[in-house]
């Protein structure tokens, strides 16, 4: 990788642009987050957010542009490289393994780490998190709630000790009770284990009240920009995201 003088962002997206075969998916894209920092990424349906994700824990690769973390370029870098170096996503849909124990998608999550030692400080780290998933390790994945389902997908990316975790619809398909529980848990990673994260969000209330800040992507591009607490009472954000 090469080393990029700037290190002053985690993460820093350089005027990307990423591709589906002739359609310009993300154009001209640039954003950084800082270390601890809760950043949230709202747009409409199809607006290129989960593309967004996927290019930046290498799934998709840029046509142009550069994507650095602490410095070094990793535009290039196989997913399995990028989630080395700490980057972990949490799909949407979650993505599970239904047929596998809560304990066995756990124990994949951190096939990355050798030390034993971290790995059970990890382990315990989940379980003390998501109190929930303690009771059911022996359980399926595929015969928990929606909410549990999310829990152990983000369990099972904290098991990879990242140090920027990637969320892409965490709230897809919860009541708004565990919508609420979900968010809150997402907070509390963040402060206890100063992790950045990125959020992409449909339910852009929430987003906006625990990001610090966030970005409006519209048809590919950043559209506006800011801390979260002043664009929540932004004329333009509450008519198009907020409805009210």
């Amino acid at each position: 990788m090469n080393k990029i003088k700037n290190n002053t962002f985690l993460l820093e997206i350089d005027n990307i642009t990423v591709k589906y075969s002739s359609i310009t998916a993300l154009k001209d894209l640039s954003l950084y987050i800082k270390k601890g920092e809760m950043l949230s990424v709202i747009g409409a349906n199809g607006a290129g957010k989960t593309t967004l994700l996927k290019t930046i824990a290498g799934a998709l690769k840029p046509v142009k542009g550069d994507i650095r973390f602490e410095g070094f370029s990793i535009k290039q870098l196989r997913p399995d490289k990028i989630v080395k170096h700490g980057i972990v996503m949490v799909p949407e849909g979650r993505k599970i393994f239904p047929d596998l124990t809560v304990k066995e998608n756990l124990e994949l999550g951190g096939y990355t780490i050798k030390d034993r030692v971290l790995k059970k400080e990890l382990f315990e780290l989940v379980l003390k998190t998501f109190p929930r998933l303690k009771d059911r390790l022996k359980q399926h994945g595929g015969t928990l709630s929606g909410g549990e389902q999310q829990m152990l997908a983000m369990g099972r990316a904290l098991m990879g000790n990242p140090r920027l975790l990637l969320l892409d619809e965490p709230s897809m398909g919860l009541s708004p009770i565990f919508t609420r529980e979900i968010f809150s848990l997402i907070e509390l990673i963040r402060k206890e284990k100063s992790i950045s994260i990125i959020i992409v969000e449909q339910n852009a209330h929430m987003a906006l009240e625990h990001s610090q800040r966030t970005y409006v992507l519209e048809n590919g591009q950043i559209t506006m920009e800011g801390l979260s607490s002043e664009l929540k009472n932004n004329p333009k954000v509450i008519d198009a995201y907020l409805g009210v």
